[in-house]
């Protein structure tokens, strides 16, 4: 599929890119030629009975992307009262995603994982549209073991996750990355007034595109201390259960004058800001999701982890603990933190910064022309199918 000569995307062709993961399907709608139309899948809310927009939805109506919204079900890791009405949307899910595949009539079904993903590709299946599947993750998440079944091709985006689906169907492409030489005027804008007669280092805490309530309530325990030292660019999520960055915005407004200017609290970030903000940290704290392991090797940034502790088959441990390993940074169990530990920890990781550098001899990553060899494969998959 790849080679001298690449094979070009059809013109006028018609693609579906259903979620999961928000930052490879925006480095492949990035890519593509620009006759392409896209038809983005996703879900609306960020969580189950919370009325909260996503980032995904968000970011794909900003960039004036047609999206539809279906009412997918999902297999919850912990029951709440949201459990019984999440399973009961699953047929639902699958009604709605036929519907709207019969409408936009696509060549090709481009799927990123996730619970959201699976409706749409059976239903893709049942409607004999191909289907594509990119797998971020050093192994294999559940969804995409399942709609490897149903899938023509498997584009993995680490060697490590080959075992874990059919080898006749399976391509090395890596894990494409985003556009990251675009920065944002605004966010100069905001550099610069924070930095106006200061010279202190910035930390970015993020808990991902939905947040972190967990690292939410860590920084609030220490926020006056963490300010005394850094700028902090802090990134919450808009979960309507907790109204983390409402709690937070009344402490930044209670702070002195001096401590507020250094203050950045935010719900979201853009995803074509995330470059930025990344450049501009000197040390970032957040969750190990695969993308941003991705993200931060790429920028070479020291980073303190804090995995998710009851995620699928503990893959945010396992990428928190490979990063660790490469040399640049540290992967730390919310169990054994407070706002006091966790304080500690980021002054300890701060004040010894220089130490943390990638071990070349230990770091292997295949993210070289990942867009395009995911696009090549759609290429080849629709191309193989007319013929």
């Amino acid at each position: 599929m790849t080679g001298p000569n690449p094979v070009r995307l059809s013109k006028h062709m018609k693609l579906v890119v259903v979620g999961g993961h928000l930052s490879p399907a925006l480095a492949i709608i990035e890519a593509l030629p620009k006759d392409i139309r896209v038809l983005f899948i996703g879900r609306r809310f960020s969580f189950e009975g919370d009325k909260a927009l996503s980032l995904e939805y968000k970011t794909i109506s900003s960039q004036k992307i047609p999206f539809a919204s279906i009412s997918a079900g999902r297999l919850q890791r912990k029951f709440t009262k949201y459990t019984i009405f999440s399973l009961l949307k699953i047929p639902y899910g699958i009604v709605q995603s036929f519907s709207i595949l019969r409408v936009f009539k696509p060549d090709v079904v481009l799927g990123f994982g996730g619970f959201l993903s699976l409706p749409v590709i059976f239903s893709a299946y049942i409607l004999r549209i191909p289907i594509v599947v990119h797998e971020q993750t050093f192994e294999a998440g559940l969804a995409n073991r399942i709609a490897s079944f149903f899938a023509k091709k498997i584009c993995i985006s680490w060697e490590s996750s080959r075992e874990f689906f059919p080898k006749n169907k399976t391509v090395l492409t890596g894990n494409p990355l985003r556009k990251f030489e675009i920065r944002s005027a605004s966010w100069r804008t905001k550099f610069e007034i924070i930095n106006k007669n200061q010279n202190l280092p910035v930390i970015y805490i993020t808990g991902g595109s939905s947040g972190s309530h967990f690292i939410n309530t860590l920084v609030e325990g220490c926020i006056e201390e963490l300010l005394k030292q850094f700028i902090l660019i802090h990134q919450t999520g808009d979960a309507q259960e907790y109204h983390d960055f409402d709690r937070l915005n009344n402490i930044r407004e209670s702070l002195p004058s001096m401590l507020k200017t250094r203050y950045m609290l935010t719900k979201f970030i853009n995803p074509q800001d995330i470059g930025s903000v990344l450049q501009k940290a000197k040390l970032v704290v957040g969750r190990a999701g695969i993308n941003t392991i991705t993200e931060l090797i790429y920028f070479n940034k020291p980073a303190t982890l804090i995995p998710i502790s009851f995620g699928q088959n503990n893959e945010q441990l396992k990428n928190a603990l490979f990063f660790k390993g490469l040399g640049l940074g540290e992967a730390k169990d919310q169990n054994s933190l407070d706002s006091t530990k966790f304080l500690q920890k980021v002054k300890e990781m701060y004040n010894n910064i220089n130490k943390y550098k990638i071990n070349k001899e230990k770091f292997s990553i295949s993210n070289t022309n990942a867009a395009q060899k995911i696009i090549e494969t759609l290429e080849y998959v629709t191309k193989s199918e007319k013929d």
